[in-house]
């Protein structure tokens, strides 16, 4: 047996034993969502169905779920986990940007709750295969759905050096992705996570502290590969339209960028009219459809943070689904009332 031999099958052995995917926040996201027995909940990250296996709990023996996710290997393991539910989890492989069509294409209507858990499962970043991690040698691939066509090789070693640059620094927020790009131009080539990684290094130095200097570059590549923005702002308005009143949408974003869209449009759906101020009535037709329940977003707690440390920099927001709603009067209107 040759080495490589001898690695991989290392890998898929270390693989075959790594612990269950946990969750974050499943505490918060019971209280937040209030699962009733009957409810229909769309866990449209289903991912290896932790969250989900919970909620099922809750709204056995009648209640109904449907998980989303673009990730087959994550499909075929949620679909493993929920089994014992039989009827009640149906599993497809989807986008949450496609989360209207496929209700659509079940039959499902109004639904009762949906969740958004934006964050890569434990086996994702195991698996060298996958390309996610810097730390473990692997093709650079990065996709969630692998029929897609767009590898992060692909991005890495066809974009020019300013398009690099603007990709690592807006979906990183790097602010030496003008070296990095430089560097990764001057070693192409690069076809392994380890090139990328030296070529991080290189420009940014070698690994300090906690945080290792690759990190925001793997993630602005992993971002970019997968849409994962763009299907966000897709998805996000889908859900909202498809609760019924008083039905609850609680979103667990991991970095800055998902969690700036979700305060965006939480507010947007919460403040309805979007006219000027100092119109007398609402002119633009919007409605208040969403009731915000999270001031702030939620943490996880110390000891949830030592039991698993993937969960430090989660945040989760929720709000709850209004009636229709009524256009808003203005502020304006408001204050020239009489009392």
């Amino acid at each position: 047996m040759d080495a490589v031999a001898a690695g991989w099958m290392s890998v898929a052995a270390e693989l075959s034993h790594a612990p269950a995917h946990v969750p974050v926040l499943v505490d918060e996201v019971l209280a937040y969502l209030a699962p009733r027995p009957g409810a229909v909940i769309v866990d449209a990250t289903v991912g290896e169905g932790g969250h989900a296996e919970a909620l099922l709990r809750r709204i056995a023996p009648a209640g109904r779920l449907v998980g989303l996710d673009r990730d087959a290997d994550a499909v075929r393991a949620a679909e493993e986990r929920l089994r014992r539910f039989g009827r009640n989890a149906i599993v497809c492989q989807a986008s949450f940007a496609e989360l209207a069509d496929v209700l659509d294409g079940l039959g499902v209507g109004a639904v009762d709750g949906v969740l958004f858990d934006l964050g890569l499962s434990t086996r994702q970043l195991l698996d060298p295969a996958r390309g996610f991690s810097f730390e473990r040698a692997g093709p650079l691939d990065m996709r969630l759905d692998r029929a897609q066509a767009t590898t992060a090789a692909d991005l890495v070693n066809k974009l020019s050096e300013h398009e690099l640059a603007d990709l690592i620094y807006r979906y990183g927020e790097e602010r030496a992705s003008r070296r990095i790009a430089r560097q990764i131009l001057a070693r192409r080539p690069l076809r392994t996570t380890r090139d990328l990684a030296r070529a991080v290094e290189a420009a940014r130095g070698g690994p300090r502290g906690r945080i290792h200097p690759a990190t925001r570059t793997f993630q602005a590549l992993r971002i970019a590969v997968n849409r994962e923005l763009e299907a966000l702002e897709r998805g996000l308005p889908q859900a909202i339209e498809r609760l019924r009143p008083g039905g609850r949408l609680c979103v667990i974003a991991f970095h800055s960028l998902e969690d700036r869209i979700v305060k965006q449009t939480l507010a947007q759906y919460s403040r309805g009219c979007t006219c000027p101020p100092e119109l007398p009535e609402c002119r633009c037709g919007g409605r208040r459809l969403l009731r915000v329940l999270t001031k702030r977003p939620v943490t996880p707690t110390p000891e949830e943070v030592r039991r698993n440390p993937r969960a430090r920099s989660a945040r989760l927001r929720a709000a709850e689904r209004l009636g229709t709603g009524e256009p808003r009067r203005s502020q304006v209107a408001r204050e020239t009332e009489s009392p």
